[in-house]
């Protein structure tokens, strides 16, 4: 009995498919927070160079 327990652990500890499937996780989950960065601030530079073009055009 002991012996079928110290094998099971011994291959749950060898198995690498969960630390690859975490690390895929977190790598998907940076690029998102890159890609959300990325947007946030090109839409306020928009917002910013449209609000200075209606400035110009006396536009409220």
């Amino acid at each position: 009995m002991m012996s079928k327990i110290i094998s099971v652990v011994k291959t749950f500890v060898a198995d690498e498919n969960g630390v690859t499937a975490i690390e895929y996780g977190l790598i998907a989950a940076l690029v998102g927070l890159a890609l959300m960065a990325g947007a946030t601030t090109l839409g306020n530079k928009l917002s910013a160079s449209f609000d200075f073009i209606a400035t110009k055009m006396k536009v409220s």
